[in-house]
């Protein structure tokens, strides 16, 4: 299952979408919820990496390899919803999910861009690093908007899925057991 998320995931990135509106942290937490151990963790990056090492080959801006700071931070800003979606099962409430994708948006925001800080494109000084996230801040509302859309498909088509007469519907083999 997860290699066919990373595959989905890492081609969704190439389809037309507003900026920021991506899959990969909706991932991360579905990843963390779903997945044991180090693979959880391993998801989102290859997805983010696969994507990346494909848009660097074939000259895609805003996709690839660049800064290596900034990369780093972008990968662990996405990383770091796997945590948050390990407190997925610990929540009681349909309104978890909302909530996680939000934190993980704001953490997803607060790490990328200060490596974004920390990249070529501002002074390091404390006015540079509020330029920063002042230029950020209409990406942060995107980010938000595809956090809670794929989170919402992912967590939505697995529960979807474990319904048995659901199962019977699209697989007749499994309603004969």
């Amino acid at each position: 299952m997860h290699y066919a998320l990373i595959l989905l995931v890492a081609a969704s990135r190439f389809l037309p979408h507003p900026p920021n509106v991506a899959c990969v942290g909706a991932l991360g937490l579905f990843a963390g919820c779903y997945l044991a151990g180090r693979r959880a963790y391993l998801v989102p990056a290859a997805a983010l990496l696969l994507s990346d090492v494909v848009g660097h080959l074939m000259g895609l801006p805003g996709m690839g390899l660049y800064s290596i700071v900034t990369m780093v931070a972008v990968y662990a800003g996405f990383i770091a919803a796997v945590p948050i979606g390990r407190l997925i099962e610990k929540i009681d409430g349909v309104w978890k999910y909302p909530a996680l994708s939000l934190v993980a948006s704001t953490a997803f925001f607060l790490i990328s861009n200060f490596g974004v800080w920390l990249g070529p494109w501002y002074p390091n000084s404390i006015a540079g690093l509020a330029a920063c996230y002042s230029n950020a801040v209409p990406f942060f509302g995107y980010t938000i908007t595809g956090d809670l859309l794929f989170t919402a498909v992912l967590f939505g088509a697995m529960e979807f899925s474990r319904r048995p007469s659901v199962m019977r519907t699209f697989l007749p083999a499994f309603a004969a057991k």
